[in-house]
């Protein structure tokens, strides 16, 4: 009788598949064997625990032995390994199998080598009914090739691996229904395939985007959300595309039969929202269609669960929901870190099969999934698998064998389920949210099924799937084969399975006759909110001096214990002298004044993006590294006062899933400024479709209200062509219905201010994104920087008027417009001089809203003015002159209009230093000669 300290009873599997050619290589070839491994077969014999083992079985000197149970172990290993490619998980049974890896004849085995190896070399603690290794094998098989298949081979967490496998091979994952459960969960599939069944017959040909063929994805969610009750989990948010979310919408979210049909039938669907207020319904003036709309249901247990709304881009909404997720699990009325609670809520991300490996923005969600500024805890992704895109075939959809493959490359646990056995669906919903819980990761599960109709139900998709839907039509529904499993089972009776089929049809046919009393209505009356028409009210956002003397005392002290590299402590110091000599503020110490003051009012600060800790020129410096440690420190946690978090994350090298990720933070968080900063203004690029399908078009569509803070480097400074522009040009066109404000600044106060005054704006009506085209060479320019009574007084000003100038008025006979850089290009090359009074310069800080009438104000100041020049730096197609053409057309009264700047490019800027400075003293030149 050996120990406990026998040292073979912690091996297992492959580890002890090794270890016993180890001590095969021992008994023939010792020298062959490692020193330390040769003195434990020494000490302990053969690698088996004769507590659990018989010896004989593997008696010293049994090479045929060892190696029969090498082979059978290697067998075992193959079919947790390769058994997902034989499961039953596809409905249609048109799934690729290949039995070679599990085969015992493969491995050179028969069934009596396999009755000679004890189970437990198989098995872990294997059901006190499996006594030899045939019949491990075969209870292995049973698991991993059933209707559930899992790939959990490529973690490299053997902590991760062991439990899931122990899940597994413990049965623990099978559903163990009562009778009552599996009478109500037949009900749930009917009512799910009733509500299909009852649109397609009434409303004929209308776009409803059917979920069948995945019906048990209503099966799935409800389970999670079962599940999330047990743990008091607060908040589940829901991302999916347009298959199966008027489903979704209907029986998770509870949205009345009535609301949904009298959309089908366009008529108003108000008068049928819950008086109890449990479900929230946002509307946008402009609308959209009722597959892209949202939800919010606020469940009677306190519970709320969220479907985002989301645009026909079918995976961008992933990024963010994972962003709301994280803002609903962080509570940030405390300074420093917000203190976070991964069960308070988490993500269902639904996928499509053609999307999931398609769209990259995928992979982007799936990299920053652990990534500490942006990890959720895990989510929970459901592949809504049609085994079809649109109308195209796997072969030419993707590279994998799985459409879940991507994920393995993130070490993602993959379950692939059959979704016509709801059982095994809710299994897996329940083993999915176990381990979220055990290991905060993402997990995957394949649901694989297929569509019952056409890409939309007016689309015949034998035209070009005929193999497939030659199939699919003669394939019963998941109600009808789980309703013939019940009647098996005898728990219903057949006619029973029908009665509840009716008395749901019924259910139905009586709320849409209530639907048909509202009178008809023809269109939808476009009505943009006052708060959104009138803007933004006068804000005073300057901070009294005396507070911001302490507020940067405090920024710019650290213990003795920190060490901060030397060059930026002399670099930061500098920041002192504003406050005790002729020192100017410059753009980056304005920025950390502002973000300040702003803690101390209780809003909080997120700022993430490239570099954005100590900021891509080198200007920020918002978190400090020991010199000698690497330690962090972060001054902006140590503000007096402050009762507000404050972080600043370098993110991933990701654009569009961060900025849908923030975006997504600040829909869920009112009371945190939330800003997202591009590296170079041209990296937005990456991230269109969330500026197009979201942050400029969001509330028009669908009533959402965010202050997100985008900021895009920008501005001509003999770089080459892409990191020069912002593609400001690109925004501007988006711009109408005071849908954002968009800036192009030349000074550090207004910069200040206009932080202030967005943080100021984050809890009301008239809120609205802020995209500033922000600085580069001028982060650090003695024009740009200001006075500490800059940022004492006032508030943001929409433009500035060039000191210096237009001091005499009868004299200007030319005014010149100009944002951001080429203002003060201009400035510098006007400096104090006395010999443009025949000039005025006038700074459009704020492009969109157009600041018309502040402009019309100051040109009627000049009543001899002849020439309204508009100067850019950018070419004549890009930038803001296409924009501001019509705004001044009607300044200009008859003035003459002219534009100043480069001619029609293709390229935003030259790719050659010295030409681009020859343009560019040209265009100055231009802006600033006389009539």
């Amino acid at each position: 009788m050996k120990s406990n300290l026998y040292p073979w009873n912690e091996f297992q599997g492959p580890n002890l598949a090794y270890l016993l050619e180890q001590y095969d290589l021992y008994l023939n070839s010792p020298e062959n064997v490692s020193e330390d491994i040769a003195n434990l077969f020494k000490q302990y014999g053969a690698p088996v625990d004769s507590l659990n083992k018989n010896e004989a079985v593997v008696g010293r000197g049994s090479s045929e032995n060892l190696e029969k149970i090498l082979r059978a172990i290697e067998l075992a290993d193959s079919i947790r390994r390769h058994g997902h490619h034989n499961a039953n998980i596809y409905p249609l049974n048109n799934g690729m199998k290949d039995p070679s890896k599990i085969d015992m004849q493969g491995y050179g085995l028969s069934e009596q080598d396999l009755m000679d190896v004890p189970a437990d070399l198989i098995i872990p603690n294997p059901p006190g009914d499996i006594v030899n290794g045939l019949q491990a094998i075969n209870y292995l098989k049973s698991i991993y090739t059933d209707n559930i298949a899992f790939e959990i081979g490529h973690i490299v967490n053997s902590e991760e691996r062991q439990w899931l496998q122990k899940k597994i091979e413990g049965n623990a994952i099978k559903a163990n229904l009562s009778t009552g459960e599996k009478k109500e969960l037949l009900k749930r599939l009917t009512k799910i395939e009733g509500f299909e069944k009852f649109i397609h017959r009434t409303f004929v040909g209308a776009k409803r985007f059917s979920i069948e063929g995945l019906d048990s994805l209503v099966v799935l969610i409800d389970e999670l959300v079962s599940q999330a009750n047990l743990t008091n989990t607060k908040q589940i948010n829901i991302g999916m595309a347009h298959r199966g979310r008027l489903n979704v919408l209907t029986h998770v979210l509870k949205k009345p039969y009535e609301m949904m049909f009298a959309e089908f039938a366009h008529v108003p669907s108000e008068s049928f929202l819950p008086k109890d207020g449990s479900l929230e319904i946002s509307e946008g003036w402009y609308g959209d269609v009722k597959y892209h709309k949202g939800a919010t249901y606020h469940s009677g247990d306190g519970m709320t669960i969220k479907l985002a709304y989301n645009p026909s881009h079918l995976e961008v909404v992933s990024p963010v929901v994972t962003g709301q997720t994280r803002a609903a699990q962080e509570v940030k009325n405390v300074p420093g870190y917000p203190e976070q609670d991964k069960n308070a809520a988490f993500a269902i991300l639904i996928h499509g099969d053609a999307a999931f490996p398609g769209q990259g923005v995928v992979t982007e969600v799936l990299n920053y999934s652990r990534v500490r500024g942006f990890q959720t805890g895990g989510s929970i992704h459901i592949i809504a698998n049609n085994m079809i895109g649109f109308t195209t075939e796997q072969y030419d959809s993707r590279s994998t064998n799985y459409s879940s493959d991507p994920a393995k490359g993130f070490e993602v646990p993959v379950i692939h389920v059959n979704a016509d056995n709801p059982e095994a669906v809710i299994g897996v919903a329940q083993l999915a949210f176990e381990y979220r819980r055990q290991f905060g990761k993402d997990i995957v599960i394949d649901l694989i099924g297929y569509r019952r109709y056409g890409h939309n139900e007016m689309d015949e998709p034998s035209v070009t799937n005929p193999m497939m839907y030659h199939i699919v039509h003669k394939h019963p529904t998941a109600r009808k084969i789980y309703g013939d499993q019940l009647v098996e089972e005898k728990v219903i009776e057949s006619t029973e399975v029908d009665a509840l089929d009716e008395m749901i049809l019924e259910e139905m046919q009586q709320a849409y006759d209530r639907v048909k009393e509202l009178p008809q209505t023809t269109a939808h009356e476009v009505i943009i909110p006052e708060a959104v028409l009138t803007g933004y009210p006068k804000f005073t956002t300057g901070v009294e001096g005396e507070k911001l003397r302490k507020v940067n005392e405090e920024l710019l002290t650290w213990t003795k214990e920190f060490t901060p590299f030397k060059k930026l402590e002399k670099i930061l110091k500098r920041r002192e002298e504003p406050f005790t000599s002729n020192g100017k503020i410059d753009w980056g110490h304005a920025e950390t004044l502002a973000f300040a003051t702003i803690l101390q009012e209780g809003i909080s600060v997120r700022l993430s993006g490239q570099d954005a800790q100590r900021g891509t020129f080198s200007h920020r410096h918002l978190v400090l590294h020991d010199e000698k440690n690497g330690e962090e420190l972060i001054p902006m946690h140590f503000i007096d006062s402050s009762n507000a978090s404050f972080v600043v994350y370098n993110s991933p090298l990701t654009e569009s899933a961060i900025l849908g990720y923030e975006f997504g933070y600040s829909l869920e968080d009112k009371n945190t400024l939330t800003i997202w900063e591009a590296q170079y203004g041209d990296f937005a690029n990456m991230a269109q479709v969330m500026f197009d399908n979201f942050i400029s078009s969001a509330r028009a569509k669908w009533g959402l209200k965010s202050g997100l803070v985008m900021l895009l480097p920008h501005g001509a400074e003999g770089q080459g062509a892409e990191h020069t522009s912002a593609r400001l040009e690109r925004y501007l066109q988006l711009s109408a219905e005071n849908n954002w404000t968009v800036a192009n600044l030349s000074s550090a106060a207004n910069y200040f201010h206009i932080l202030r005054r967005q943080a100021a704006s984050l809890n009301e009506e008239f809120v609205r994104p802020l995209l500033i085209v922000s600085p580069k060479s001028l982060l650090r320019n003695p024009l740009v920087g200001a006075d500490v009574s800059d940022l004492t007084e006032g508030s943001f000003q929409v433009v500035i008027e060039q000191s210096g100038l237009g001091g005499q008025p009868e004299k200007v006979k030319k005014i010149v417009f100009a944002s951001g850089k080429l203002a003060i290009d201009l400035a510098e090359k006007i400096k104090d001089s006395s010999e443009f009074n025949y000039l005025h310069i006038i700074r459009v800080e704020q492009l969109y809203p157009f600041p018309k009438e502040e402009i019309t104000d100051i040109v009627k100041r000049y009543p001899n003015v002849e020439q309204l020049t508009w100067a850019q730096e950018e070419p004549e197609n890009m930038g803001s002159w296409n924009y501001a053409l019509p705004y001044l057309l009607h300044i200009a009264d008859g003035r003459n209009i002219v534009y100043t700047g480069r001619v029609h490019r293709a390229s935003p800027a030259e790719g050659d230093a010295d030409t681009y400075k020859v343009e560019q003293a040209r265009i100055i030149e231009e802006a600033l000669k006389g009539l």
